[in-house]
């Protein structure tokens, strides 16, 4: 089974980075292997809304998304990890998002499916220092959204909140362990599909 994983975070080491890195040991640890995708690392151009995938389903710009688009086609499983900035997702995970317009193109428009019948699923992990659930909700339709895009039928969500400070989810009562049992129920999923 494929699992790959998209950090959308800036911070090194920040609270969403320490959430992602207790997902990939739950997953590690029931013997399967995850591939990382940093996004603030990757060189992700903007989507330019030019229709150039309207036709064809793929995109036309050529930059580190092109990794990205064949790891999509290949899962099995889809996990997103982004802290929550002005009731959404960070800029480095919506840029890679926007550009899987191609992805919508080639389902919706094209009419054909990116994996076929297989059953796809994702996990969305958030952290955000503000304790007002909207940014949560916000966030989670647009990677509803996405998911739905490359054909991820079901995931599930963790959200944390009032975790501001770097660090700071390692203070939270519950967060790692949750982040682990969510690593180790998507890799055992495998299992049941």
């Amino acid at each position: 089974m494929k699992i790959i994983a998209f950090n959308g975070s800036p911070r090194r080491r920040g609270n969403t980075e320490l959430l992602l890195a207790e997902t990939v040991k739950g997953i590690e640890q029931a013997g399967l292997t995850v591939e990382v995708f940093n996004l603030n690392s990757m060189n992700i151009k903007p989507c330019q809304d030019c229709g150039g995938c309207n036709e064809t389903g793929e995109c036309v710009i050529r930059d580190d998304m092109d990794k990205i688009y064949g790891a999509i086609r290949a899962a099995d499983r889809v996990i997103l990890a982004s802290p929550i900035f002005f009731f959404s997702l960070s800029a480095q995970a919506k840029a890679m998002i926007d550009r899987c317009q191609s992805f919508w193109c080639e389902k919706y428009l094209l009419k054909r499916p990116l994996k076929g019948e297989v059953k796809r699923r994702g996990l969305l992990l958030l952290a955000g220092g503000m304790k007002m659930e909207i940014g949560a909700e916000c966030s989670e339709a647009c990677a509803k959204a996405f998911f739905r895009t490359i054909s991820v039928s079901e995931h599930k969500t963790l959200s944390f909140l009032g975790v501001d400070k770097k660090g700071e989810i390692l203070h939270h009562p519950t967060a790692l362990k949750d982040a682990y049992e969510a690593g180790r129920e998507l890799a055992e999923l495998r299992v049941k599909s």
